[in-house]
C-alpha cells in the first residue's frame, strides 16, 4: 500500500508539472523592420491592412512604443539582452557584416571605417559584460522551445546557447509535443532596400494618395516612392496573415501571447538612421488571449523593456541585471517609465553622438558634436534611395526650402520639440524662454541618466575595440569540462559569463558544424545516456567558441 500510494504521489506530481507546462502561454513575435506608425490603428489608413487591423482589434495597442536606437544592430541588440547598447558596447552600426544569421564567425580587420577620432576600425564581435545574456536563455532554462527565422543582427554572433533552432526553417511546429514555444519570425518586405528591390513589383498604393511629410519636396520621385513603401505594408501584412493562419490551423491561437512590432521608424531619408519621432516610434501591439481588447495603452514602452515583459508573461523571474521593466505578466512593473533614453553614435561610415530623452510630451536630443550636420552622408542609402538622391540634387541647388534644408545644415548642442504640436520635430525649443522649465526638466533627466547608467559611446571605437579584443584578437571561450558524479554529468566553464550547450551522439567525434546540431542547454547536472557521447561547447557572447569537449573520451 505504502509502494502504490507514493507512486500515486508521484503521477499526481507529474501530471500537474506538465499541465503547468501546458498551461503557460506560448509567446510569438511578428517582428517587421522599417516602419513607423503609418497603419491604420495609428490613425494613417494609406495602406490598406486587414490582416494587421483584425490583430489590433483583439490587442493591445500602444500609443508611445520606442525603439531605442534609429537602425537596426544596435536595436537588435537590446532586444535580444534586455539592455542599452551603450551598457554593453553595441550602439555603433554595425561592428560586422557576417552576424545576419548563425555561426558565420568572419571578422575582417581592414574596413573603409573610422571612429569620432578618425580612427580606423575593425570588424569585431561586440563582448558584453559577462553576465548578459540572450533572454531567451532563461526562457529555455523553464523549459521553453525557443526559435528564431532568422534574423539574429546582435553586434555579436549569436550564441549557440541562444536558440533551439536559429535559420530560415525554424518554427514552433519542430518543437516536442505539448511543451511551451517562444517563435520570432522576422519579415523584411518593408525594409528600406526594399526601395528599390520592389521596384518591378506593382504599386498597390496611388502616389497621389500618400501623404507627403513636410521635410520633403512634394515631387513625382518623392510621391512614387512613398507609395512603394506603403505598397510593401500591403505585402508585409499578407506575411503576417499567414503566420496567423499557421497559429490558428494548429490550434495554438487561444493560448498564444502575439507582439507585432517594427525594429525602428521608416525606411526613408530622416527616418531611419535618425534620433527623431520618425526614427524611435514605432508600432507596436500585444495580443493576450484572455484580456485587453481593442485597449489603447499611452504609457511609455522601451525595447529594453521587452525581454523582462516576455519573461513575466513566461512567470519567470527576470536577472536583476536587466535594464527594462515588465509591463504585463505577473512582475509587471508597478510604476510606468517617466522617459524614454535613445541612443546615436556610428551609422555604417558616418560617426556622431547623441542622446535622447523622450516623455510623454517633449522630444529632448543632446548632440556632443553640434558642427556636424544631422543628415549622414552614408553611400549604401545615397547609391540607392531614390529620394535621397533627389534631396543632394535640389541641396546642391539651393532648391529646398528651410524646413527641408535644415536636415543638411550644423545641429545646435541641444533640441526640445514640443510632440503634440511638432510632431515631425521640425521646431527647436531649446532656445524659447518659454520652455525653460521643461528643458531643465530633461535636461536632469539626461544628467542623471548618465551619471547612474555605463554609456561606451564615451569611447572613441577604436578604443573600445582594443578593449573588446586585445591586440585586435578576439578573446576565445575555454573549453567546458564534464565532472561525473554519482552518474550524472556536472558541467562546468572557467570563462566568467560562458554558457554550455551539450547534445548525445553515437558518433564519438563531435559534429564539425556545431550549429547544425540540436543542443540543449545546461542547467543542471543530468544522467549519462548508455551506449551515447556526450559532447559539450562553451560560449560566453562576443568571444570565440570554445572546442568540443566529449565524455567518454574517443
Amino acid at each position: 500500500m505504502k509502494n502504490f500510494t507514493s507512486l500515486f504521489t508521484l503521477l499526481i506530481l507529474f501530471y500537474c508539472c506538465k499541465a503547468a507546462a501546458q498551461n503557460r502561454p506560448n509567446i510569438l513575435w511578428l517582428s517587421v523592420e522599417d516602419i513607423s506608425p503609418d497603419l491604420p490603428m495609428y490613425g494613417d489608413s494609406t495602406a490598406k491592412t486587414p490582416n494587421l487591423d483584425a490583430l489590433a482589434a483583439e490587442s493591445i495597442v500602444y500609443e508611445n512604443a520606442f525603439t531605442v536606437v534609429g537602425v537596426c544592430a544596435p536595436t537588435r541588440s537590446a532586444i535580444i539582452t534586455g539592455m542599452q547598447p551603450t551598457a554593453i558596447g553595441t550602439m555603433h552600426m554595425r561592428t560586422a557584416k557576417d552576424m545576419m544569421s548563425w555561426g558565420k564567425r568572419e571578422y575582417k580587420n581592414k574596413i573603409p571605417v573610422t571612429d569620432i577620432n578618425g580612427d580606423t576600425v575593425r570588424q569585431y564581435a561586440a563582448v558584453v559584460p559577462a553576465e548578459v545574456k540572450c533572454f531567451t536563455e532563461y526562457l529555455r532554462a523553464a523549459g521553453y522551445y525557443c526559435t528564431n527565422n532568422a534574423k539574429t543582427d546582435y553586434q555579436f554572433a549569436a550564441p549557440l546557447t541562444a536558440w533551439d533552432e536559429n535559420d530560415n526553417k525554424a518554427h514552433w511546429r519542430n518543437r516536442p509535443a505539448d511543451m511551451p514555444f517562444f517563435s520570432v519570425f522576422n519579415f523584411n518586405e518593408t525594409h528600406e532596400s526594399k526601395l528599390w528591390k520592389f521596384a518591378d513589383k506593382p504599386l498597390t498604393v496611388r502616389p497621389e494618395d500618400v501623404p507627403v511629410p513636410p521635410y520633403f519636396p512634394d515631387t513625382e520621385t518623392v510621391r512614387n516612392e512613398i507609395a512603394r513603401h506603403y505598397s510593401n505594408i500591403e505585402l508585409m501584412d499578407a506575411r503576417i496573415g499567414e503566420m496567423i493562419a499557421q497559429l490558428k490551423a494548429d490550434g495554438l491561437y487561444d493560448n498564444t501571447v502575439i507582439f507585432f512590432f517594427s525594429d525602428h521608424g521608416g525606411p526613408l531619408p530622416r527616418q531611419k538612421r535618425a534620433h527623431y519621432e520618425s526614427g524611435l516610434h514605432v508600432p507596436f501591439m500585444v495580443r493576450l488571449p484572455d484580456e485587453g481588447r481593442g485597449r489603447r495603452e499611452d504609457r511609455l514602452v522601451s525595447f529594453v523593456d521587452f525581454a523582462p515583459t516576455v519573461l513575466s508573461l513566461a512567470e519567470v523571474n527576470a536577472p536583476d541585471y536587466l535594464q527594462g521593466s515588465a509591463f504585463l505578466g505577473k512582475n509587471a512593473a508597478a510604476k510606468e517609465r517617466d522617459f524614454i533614453f535613445g541612443s546615436s553614435d556610428r551609422f555604417d561610415e558616418a560617426t556622431d553622438r547623441s542622446r535622447v530623452i523622450r516623455t510623454a510630451d517633449f522630444h529632448y536630443i543632446y548632440n556632443f558634436f553640434p558642427e556636424k550636420s544631422t543628415y549622414k552622408d552614408i553611400a549604401y542609402r545615397a547609391a540607392n534611395v531614390e529620394i535621397m538622391q533627389e534631396l543632394l540634387r535640389l541641396q546642391k541647388e539651393n532648391a529646398l526650402n528651410n524646413t527641408q534644408k535644415a536636415w543638411f545644415q550644423a545641429k545646435k548642442s541641444e533640441e526640445l520639440y514640443d510632440i503634440k504640436n511638432d510632431p515631425h520635430n521640425l521646431h527647436n525649443l531649446a532656445a524659447d524662454p518659454r520652455y525653460t522649465a521643461q528643458l531643465d526638466t530633461l535636461r536632469a533627466y539626461l544628467r542623471e541618466y548618465l551619471q547612474t547608467h555605463l554609456d561606451l559611446g564615451q569611447i572613441p571605437e577604436a578604443k573600445l575595440i582594443d578593449i573588446m579584443w586585445s591586440g585586435g584578437k578576439q578573446p576565445k571561450t575555454a573549453a567546458p569540462k564534464i565532472i561525473l558524479t554519482d552518474g550524472k554529468a556536472h558541467l562546468t566553464c572557467p570563462t566568467p559569463g560562458a554558457s554550455i550547450a551539450y547534445y548525445f551522439s553515437d558518433n564519438p567525434q563531435p559534429e564539425k558544424d556545431i550549429f547544425t546540431v540540436k543542443n540543449k542547454l545546461y542547467t543542471t547536472p543530468f544522467a549519462l545516456q548508455k551506449g551515447k557521447y556526450l559532447h559539450a561547447t562553451a560560449e560566453r557572447i562576443g568571444f570565440e567558441i570554445s572546442e568540443t569537449v566529449t565524455q567518454p573520451e574517443p
